[in-house]
């Protein structure tokens, strides 16, 4: 590599001026003169850069000046702390292209920049936000990391990967931050929560934010890391808190990555963590979702002790209570708690009026209360807190900040965001001045299983209750009219003739709408004259006088079945009664009218039935009962508890397989039983509606990678990429080089099976796809 050179007074004018013209590949094809012109500005621009060659040059008058111009284009070309200054300078300047042309040449001659300059490029790209720089900036990290890590600073890479997470690059973000654990420069957990809450935005960012609060998180389980020793403080600060488990958990089930979350819980004691009161909402969502009701029921008992959880939280955890129920088919606890929810929320409201009254009376013999601060008050006080800058993106403003405590606010006012879509999805309870009531949806969910469990005797004694405890409505508006007129619409004839006769044998009179609303029903389907007739009979002695338009019917209906005589009894009853001609029809405008609130409930439950979603409550008792065994790691019990599944006619699903998958990963070495499950799983997928997740398939993944079995993880890679799933690289490629760095590195034997040449195939075709080759 050139370096500047002095050039002795002795030299001669020929000898400088063959030294100008010099090699065509430095100077370019142009002339003598305008590399004069070009080297005095350089002279003007950089006095201060070059002014000490002068004083070192002993140099005649004749020639002396193309002797120092000469030496002025050397040191520039190939001085590298003007290459560096230049980098500094075009950072500055945002001439981001200028340094990075810059930065390429200070490596081809002298390496990696020092550290400063490096920082500030890293950070210079990183201040513009465009993917192009960012990723640029990710590239130096890159290289600087493989050749000479010490050059890294802690603050940049922190700021670094901030924005990454913000620009939602997290694949890159995330990598920052391994980067930085393994110099052993530990951020912050301030500093990374922050990064986790901008990753949790997306699917992909958090799927990857939950592998890395992981990461972090086993440094610190079974009390690895000693708090007495000095050495040990920063790498304590980085310990993950209650904040970064409940960002990461919120956002997981946002975007439905609850096994990782599960797991994420299981982490949780092992750093010595307590959750906090909000934090129990997330687990007891956690739980629903992946299935295991006896963790809810056991988080019941704190919930209702802890103090601080609001009206939202204690809806979110009676809703996951209530979709619990209704997913294992106890309806019995599912009425029980509904019926406690009507029977508290008639009580409040009878508190609540009594109070309303006593105020009243305050109010009218002018005695007034001492002032309190009102509720709008309040809430305007709250609303002032302190906003993120979300243009907080410089770099000085942010390594002002030592202790990250703007990050950590930024952090908390995400973790509000995600919360408050997490509140939205809550479906089956509803509050109004903080009393809880089942929605309309959660009564159409539970009628619809009644229906489906065909328990109508136990169905009319819940909505009966139900409309007894709840607002009090007209017998036509009522709970048990409303699904008995959604039974009816929905061509459940003989579920709408059952719940009828309940209600007749429970003494509840109805009028002629719901009578007259099914008889035309039968009518109209002609081969229900036996029904017909003892629904006839029912109606006449109850002393219902039905309408016009459904004698009508039933004339027509006897008529169409050749029954002339029963059709000349009803039209003698017909003249008889001088029944009214009907001027609309009750029925029609019953369904027309959904959208009321007094149909909202038929409304919802025609919707439910619609939709045709069956729950097989069998599986998730079964999946239940296996994963109890793999978290006790009991793995023969659990295989035969699959075997007995399958053989009662149950098909398990990705839930069934992920617990086993897992199990068999953290008892280790059991890689041999994981692709004996991929076998079936495949089968499975080929003859049933069984759906792989991307959870299931990056655990399965894992397991291949780290025993060796290519040829399978080759598969499940095929499958992910075919889904369009997202595989994280960088995490297989550290576990290759931890586990596989030697393998298949030599020759190929001359003799081998072919089952070994697939091995080896497979190990390669693997190591080309992780960057390795």
């Amino acid at each position: 590599m050139l370096r500047a050179v002095r050039i002795c007074a002795s030299s001669s004018t020929c000898a400088i001026s063959s030294l100008l013209v010099g090699p065509r590949h430095l100077f370019g094809h142009e002339s003598p003169h305008s590399l004069d012109y070009k080297c005095s500005a350089t002279k003007r621009n950089g006095a201060n850069n070059i002014g000490f060659l002068n004083r070192k040059l002993n140099i005649g008058s004749c020639g002396a000046y193309f002797s120092t111009l000469t030496e002025t284009v050397l040191v520039q070309a190939h001085d590298p702390s003007v290459l560096a200054l230049e980098i500094e300078n075009a950072i500055d300047q945002q001439r981001f292209g200028d340094a990075w042309r810059a930065y390429e040449k200070h490596i081809h001659m002298d390496g990696l920049p020092r550290k400063s300059v490096l920082s500030k490029l890293i950070t210079g790209f990183a201040e513009t936000c465009d993917a192009h720089w960012l990723n640029q900036s990710y590239n130096v990290v890159n290289h600087a990391f493989e050749e000479k890590r010490e050059l890294l600073e802690k603050d940049p890479l922190i700021f670094l990967s901030l924005i990454l997470a913000r620009s939602s690059l997290p694949n890159l973000a995330i990598n920052v931050v391994r980067k930085l654990v393994k110099m052993e420069a530990y951020p912050p957990v301030a500093a990374w929560s922050a990064i986790v809450a901008h990753m949790s935005q997306t699917a992909t960012g958090v799927f990857l934010a939950a592998d890395m609060v992981m990461e972090i998180g086993y440094l610190f389980q079974n009390n690895r890391v000693d708090p007495r020793k000095k050495s040990n403080r920063p790498l304590l600060l980085m310990k993950p808190n209650s904040l970064t488990f409940n960002i990461i958990l919120t956002a997981s089930l946002l975007f439905g990555t609850t096994k990782k979350s599960e797991q994420l819980l299981e982490l949780m004691p092992r750093i010595g963590l307590k959750p906090e009161a909000s934090l129990l909402i997330v687990m007891a969502r956690i739980y629903e979702q992946n299935g295991h009701r006896d963790e809810i029921q056991k988080l019941r008992r704190h919930v209702n002790e802890a103090c601080g959880l609001s009206e939202s939280e204690f809806r979110q955890f009676y809703d996951c209570l209530l979709s619990s129920h209704l997913k294992f088919g106890d309806l019995d606890s599912a009425v029980d708690m509904v019926l406690d929810m009507l029977k508290k929320g008639k009580n409040t409201k009878r508190s609540l009026e009594a109070a309303k009254a006593v105020i009243e009376a305050v109010e009218n013999n002018k005695l007034y209360l001492p002032y309190e601060k009102t509720g709008s008050d309040s809430a305007h006080s709250s609303n002032k807190s302190v906003s993120t800058d979300s243009q907080m993106l410089k770099y000085l403003s942010f390594f002002k900040d030592k202790s990250f405590a703007r990050l950590e606010l930024e952090a908390r006012e995400l973790l509000k965001l995600l919360s408050d879509k997490l509140q939205e999805q809550v479906g089956l309870v509803k509050s109004e001045y903080g009393i809880l009531h089942p929605t309309e949806t959660m009564y159409a969910k539970l009628v619809k299983a009644f229906l489906e469990a065909d328990k109508i005797s136990a169905l009319a004694s819940f909505l009966v209750k139900a409309g007894k405890e709840d607002s009090p409505v007209s017998v036509e508006s009522s709970f048990v009219v409303q699904v008995i007129n959604a039974c009816i619409s929905l061509g459940l004839l003989e579920k709408a003739h059952d719940l009828l006769d309940e209600m007749r044998f429970s003494g509840i009179r109805v009028g002629s709408t719901i009578y007259s609303s099914l008889l035309k029903a039968y009518c109209k389907e002609g081969h229900h004259e036996d029904d017909i007739t003892a629904l006839l009979k029912d109606a006449q002695q109850a002393g219902i006088q039905l309408d016009a338009s459904c004698y009508e019917d039933l004339i027509q209906s006897r008529v169409h079945h050749n029954n002339t005589t029963g059709a000349l009894h009803l039209f003698k009853e017909l003249k008889n009664l001088s029944v009214l001609k009907s001027d609309h029809n009750e029925f029609e405008m019953l369904v027309q009218g959904c959208d009321n609130d007094g149909a909202a409930l038929m409304a919802k439950l025609v919707e439910e039935v619609k939709s045709g979603h069956m729950v097989n409550h069998a599986i998730h008792d079964w999946n239940n009962v296996i994963h109890f065994f793999c978290k006790k790691r009991l793995m023969h019990d659990a295989h035969k508890a699959l075997s007995k599944m399958q053989t009662l006619g149950h098909t398990p699903n990705a839930q069934t397989f992920h617990s086993l998958v897992t199990a068999y990963a953290a008892v280790g070495g059991k890689y041999v039983e994981v692709t004996d499950l991929w076998g079936e799983m495949k089968v499975l997928a080929n003859s049933s509606s069984m759906k792989f997740d991307q959870e299931l398939l990056d655990s399965l993944l894992y397991c291949f990678v780290r025993g060796g079995f290519f040829l399978r993880a080759m598969e499940v890679i095929e499958m992910m990429e075919k889904g369009k799933m997202f595989i994280d690289k960088y995490k297989y490629k550290s576990l290759w080089l931890k586990y596989h760095r030697t393998l298949y590195k030599g020759k190929a034997p001359k003799v081998q099976t072919e089952a070994q040449l697939k091995r080896r195939e497979a190990a390669l075709h693997f190591k080309r796809w992780i960057g390795l080759t």
